[in-house]
This record gives structure tokens, sequence and C-alpha cells, in this order.
């Protein structure tokens, strides 16, 4: 009787937890505000879970790494029915990056038939895919994917976008990342990686085979129209039973990605969020010991790149000596030149100066495309022998450009002269100058966070010339033909054959007019005294051209010639200001951003120097240090950019047509300029 009792437990325990655990497994709702909720999420590679339940995938601290986290039970499909396909997630996802840094490399939501993902790669490949399973119709995966980095090889739009992959990091269907204000009618651009909680739904209706994505800030309730609309059958992409989950990772550029809630349903809508019962993401600060060590690596650093330099150009020197290839050295040349090319090496590299390799045209001659033994990618200028800058401005850039560094001023890496031909090497920059992509049909064209890191960073470059060097380097011709973008589309400033050196505390003397119409000061035609002042204007007009898209002078009709600060300010004037942006944002932009962009780049470029700001108060104002005034176009402004940003004796008044007069054009016209 014992025993018969005992066996009869026994049984009533097993087939209460085989129904249990089939129930589990055969789950089709569940809701996360807490990630220590059970069931507990099968994780793999460097995620973790913070104390207060936000899930972290990735951390910035770490490069080339992924993680990942799956519903620790599989969902049932039943590919043969389209119905039961059917399925409804949201999740409250934040893409953290050091400040002004950019991040990498982006997270994904994927539906997978496993989640062994040992053999995925970081990178690009957002620890989902692998060099070898890329593409393939046997992988079975779903993934909606959130972009942080312009990939080329997988055909992605940008850096800022969501994607429908299936089997692919080539997405079906793709969008710069934004939503749909059901106030405006109109799509809003968000940034992925601003920091900021943002929300995603992902639905897909198995009857009408619509897999529909929508994205909004956390504040916002959810838009009524998507993001993405895609038709898709996935009774021929998923398998009976499959695994929904999160995979993010980091290149070398990187990334803290987290997922701050998450709710899914099979078959129905998907349990709304409460959103206040969200755990909130943590402040990042630098450990202590990095700040320490940061000074000292900096100086190592430093001291080895002299003793490389020296090294080098002692070599160099010896070489040239030895082997009688080339001219003898000059003074010039012992005391500032960077590393001297053989002229047969830079010959080989651009396959004999061929026409197929000319990248670029100028008043200088022609810059060409080179590869090195080394397979790296160089751009040669060449100055022709006819050239009127000649011998003189390729010794002023080879000068100036020698000794600089920073990472937004395209890399002098050497030069070369044989026979009264002048060759100067630099780093190739891949995606050319921002002239041609600014000004061209060929879509697509550059989106706003693009160019607003592209015109931070030529600050930044600007501000570096002008007061953090040992001297002041005026590069007197600034404008976006001049502004080379790398592999990640971010600005160097280049082409110093105009600029010129002088002492802090001093000032130029030179009374000589040189640059491009349009972007000369108006006190330059009148005394031909070239300062930082004059770079600032410059600027101001290449801050306008960036965000409006147009040239600083454009011919209307046959006779009338548009004056782009002038079109500006009366847009200003109209209270419209933001009319005058691009047309091909298409208004995908932060407007707060855009009009301090236009405003500031109308105050560098004020007739009168003295109402200019530096480069230094101009990155304070872009990086939000300081707030710009909100000063109307028709009022008196009293000393708003002194050096203090105290008022002062100066009074600057905005009319109509102020920024550059009838007279100041009619000079301009009639004295030589070097446009180049």
């Amino acid at each position: 009787m014992s025993a018969s009792l005992t066996s009869l437990h026994f049984w009533v325990v097993f087939s209460v937890s085989f129904i249990s655990l089939a129930f589990t497994q055969d789950e089709i709702q569940f809701i996360y505000h807490d990630f220590y909720e059970e069931p507990r999420l099968h994780r793999q590679g460097v995620e973790s879970i913070h104390s207060n339940g936000l899930l972290q995938l990735t951390s910035s601290d770490l490069e080339l790494t992924d993680g990942n986290a799956f519903y620790p039970f599989p969902i049932k499909f039943n590919t043969s029915s389209s119905r039961s396909l059917s399925f409804s997630t949201t999740f409250v996802f934040a893409i953290v990056t050091e400040k002004y840094n950019p991040g990498g490399n982006g997270m994904a939501f994927v539906i997978s038939p496993s989640t062994d993902f040992r053999q995925a790669v970081a990178g690009s490949y957002l620890g989902i895919f692998n060099l070898s399973n890329d593409g393939l119709a046997t992988n079975h995966i779903l993934a909606i994917e959130l972009d942080t980095v312009q990939s080329p090889e997988f055909k992605d739009r940008d850096g800022n976008h969501v994607g429908i992959n299936v089997d692919s990091l080539i997405s079906k269907a793709s969008a710069p990342a934004a939503y749909f204000s059901d106030i405006d009618g109109k799509f809003k651009s968000l940034f992925l990686q601003s920091g900021n909680p943002i929300q995603i739904w992902i639905d897909y209706d198995g009857k009408e085979k619509l897999l529909n994505v929508t994205l909004a800030p956390i504040s916002i309730p959810r838009p009524k129209r998507p993001l993405l609309s895609e038709t898709l059958d996935l009774s021929q992409i998923l398998l009976d039973s499959t695994y929904v989950g999160f995979s993010a990772s980091t290149g070398v550029l990187v990334s803290d990605h987290y997922i701050l809630g998450w709710s899914f349903n099979k078959g129905g809508r998907a349990e709304s969020l409460n959103i206040s019962r969200l755990p909130s993401i943590p402040v990042r600060s630098p450990p202590a010991a990095k700040a320490i060590c940061e000074p000292r690596l900096n100086i190592i650093v430093l001291i080895l790149a002299v003793v490389a330099v020296l090294i080098t150009i002692l070599a160099a020197v010896y070489f040239v000596k030895r082997k009688k290839y080339g001219e003898i050295y000059e003074d010039w040349e012992r005391e500032y030149g960077p590393q001297r090319f053989l002229y047969k090496n830079v010959y080989k590299a651009t396959k004999g100066f061929k026409d197929e390799e000319v990248i670029g045209n100028g008043g200088f001659g022609k810059v060409y495309r080179g590869v090195l033994s080394s397979n790296e990618q160089i751009a040669v200028k060449k100055f022709s022998h006819d050239s009127k800058q000649g011998m003189k401005e390729f010794v002023a850039e080879v000068v100036s450009m020698g000794r600089l560094r920073h990472r937004n001023l395209v890399k002098l890496r050497g030069y070369c002269r044989r026979k009264g031909e002048f060759l100067l090497v630099y780093d190739y920059m891949p995606n050319g100058s921002l002239d041609k992509i600014l000004h061209t049909t060929i879509k697509p064209s550059l989106n706003w966070f693009q160019r607003f890191r592209i015109i931070r960073g030529v600050v930044s470059g600007l501000l570096y010339l002008h007061e953090d060097w040992e001297q002041v380097v005026l590069h007197r011709d600034i404008k976006p033909a001049n502004v080379l973008l790398d592999n990640d589309l971010n600005g160097k400033l280049g082409d110093f054959g105009l600029a010129r050196l002088y002492d802090h505390g001093s000032t130029l003397q030179t009374t000589k007019l040189v640059g491009t119409f349009g972007y000369i000061a108006p006190e330059l035609v009148t005394n031909g005294k070239a300062s930082t002042s004059t770079d600032v204007y410059a600027f101001g007009v290449f801050m306008l051209e960036v965000a409006c898209g147009r040239r600083p002078i454009e011919q209307e009709g046959l006779t009338e010639a548009v004056n782009l600060v002038d079109w500006v300010t009366g847009c200003w004037k109209r209270g419209a200001i933001l009319e005058s942006s691009d047309p091909r944002l298409e208004g995908l932009y932060a407007e707060e951003q855009m009009e301090l962009v236009l405003k500031l780049g109308l105050f560098c470029s004020h007739p009168n120097p003295a109402a200019r700001p530096s480069m230094r108060q101009v990155m304070q104002y872009l990086d939000g240090e300081v707030t710009l005034p909100d000063i109307p176009p028709e009022g008196a402004v009293t000393g708003l950019f002194s050096e203090n940003n105290e008022a002062s004796e100066i009074e600057i008044l905005f009319t109509g047509n102020s920024y550059t007069s009838a007279h100041t054009r009619s000079t301009i016209d009639s004295v030589f300029v070097v446009g180049r």
C-alpha cells in the first residue's frame, strides 16, 4: 500500500512538472520591466544586468566585442499557416557614446532558430553573422537592425539608419532613423546614438504578410505611421521553432548598448510597457586612473613621435645623398621638412602620373591617386611648371603642414622634388571634397548629422591652427573644396598653399589679397591684411553653404547674382530662417541645431571684424557650453562676441544688405584673387 502511494505521488509530481514545462515552452506572451524577472534571459558575450535591472549588451570600454540576450524558451510557429506567424513586440533601447565621439556598431532585434552565436563576428556583423554565412538562406534569421556605422560593403545608406534584414546584413528595406509626428504630419529625424531612450514597435501580420517598424522617443506615444513597411513571407524564412532576442556589437568605434524594457506577444498586440517602471541609464564617467595616465601617455607618444620624425628626416637625408637621387636640401627643408619621398616611388605609386589616376584639378596643377608598395593609398599634388603659386606656394604648404598634427587636418605625409617638379604626398581621402558631395545631384546626399559633424570638425581644426599650435596659422582659403572627407565622412581641412604663419601676439606682415571670391572678408579688400578674423569670415560663409546647400554667390537670370549671406539674412528677417536650409534634407534635422548654425554663420560673416566671434567661441556655441543670444536681425547688438563675452563699445547693426556692399563687390572684381 505504501509503495502504491509512493508511486502515485511520483506520477502526480512528474505530470505536473511536465505540464508546467510544456506550458512554459508554449508561452506566447511576456513582458520585462526588469531583467532580473523570471524567466531569466539566455545570455552570451560581454552583456550584463545592472543592479536596477537594466540589460547592457556591450560596453564602450571594449573594442571588437559582441553580446546577445534571448528569451530562454523557443517560440512555436506553424510555418504552414500564415496566420500563426503573426507577432508583435516593443522594446526601449539606448545607445550611449562618449561626448562628440562617434560610436558603433549598432544592435538588432533577432529571430533565430538558435541562440548559439559563438561563430558570429563583432563590428559590422553585429554579432549575428560572419564572413562565411552572411547571405545564406540556411540561416533562417530575421533581424531588425539599428545601425550606427555606415558599412559600404553592406550597401548601408548612412551611419544612422534602421533596416529589415533577412539572412544577411544587406537590408531588404532601410530608412534613416526618424519618427512620424502626428502633430506636424511629417517625419522627424532621430539620432540613434543620442544616449536618450528610444522605443521601437515591430509588428508582423501573417495574413497580410506585412512587417511594420515604428520608432519614437520614449516621451512620445506610438506614432500612427510606421517608419518602414515591407511585404515579407516569413513562412519561407523562419522555422517552426525559433528564438527571439537581441544582439549588439562594437568595432574600432564603441558604444554602450542598453535594453530598458521588452514586451512580446505571438498572435496579438504586445502589451504596452509602463515607462515609469523602466530602469534608468547610468551616467558614464571616465575612470580616475585613465585621467591620470592619459597626460603621461600623451607625453610619451609626443616624445616618440618627435624621435621618429628626427630619425626619418636623418635617414631620408642620408639616403638621398647616398643615392644622388633628387636635389640638394635647402635651408627651409632642414628646418621644416617632413619625410622626403623618392621620386621613383611616387612615380610608381601613381602609375607614371596617368590621367586615369587624376582625382582633382586646380590652379596649381593636378591631384593623383596612388598606392605605395605597402598597399597604403595616397593622394599626390603635383605643382605645374607654369603654376602661379610655383615654388613659393610649394614651400608654404610644406612649412605650414609639415609639423601640424590634428585629426581634422589632412595629414601631409611628405614631399618630393625633382628637376623643377614639386610633389606633395597626403593621406588619401576616399570620399573626396565636401564641395563635390554638397553640390551634386547624386543621392544619397549628406544628412544633417553628417553635416553638423563636418562643421564641428572644421571648427576644431581651425581652433588648433589659430590658438592651440605653437604659432598662429592662417589658412586664408577656407571653403568646401578644401575640406576633404575620410571613409567615415569626417571633415578634414586641407590645401595649405595660401597659409601663413606668425607668432602669437604679433600680426601677419602681408598686404597681398588672396582667397576665393565669395569667402573674402570685406576688410581684406581695403587693407589686404589677413587675420584670424578673416578666416572666421570665410568659415561663416562655409557654415551657411553647408547648411543651405547653396554656393556663396549664385547667378539668377542673366544679370542678377544672389549673395548667400544676404539671402539667409532676408529669411531671418521674415521670421523664416529655417526656410534657407538645404531642401535635400527634407526637413530631417534638429531645428534648434540648424537655427544655431545659420545664425552663427551670419555672425561669423559679419562685415565688422570686431563683431565676429573667435573660433574658440564658435566651438563653445556649437557645443552648447554658451547659449547664443536671441538677437533679432534688425536689432542692435553691443559687444556680442567680445573675448570675455562681456559688453564692449562695439555696436553691430543688422540691415538688409550690410554683409557685402556694392562698393565692396566692385572692388573685389577689380583685384587679383586666387580662386581654386
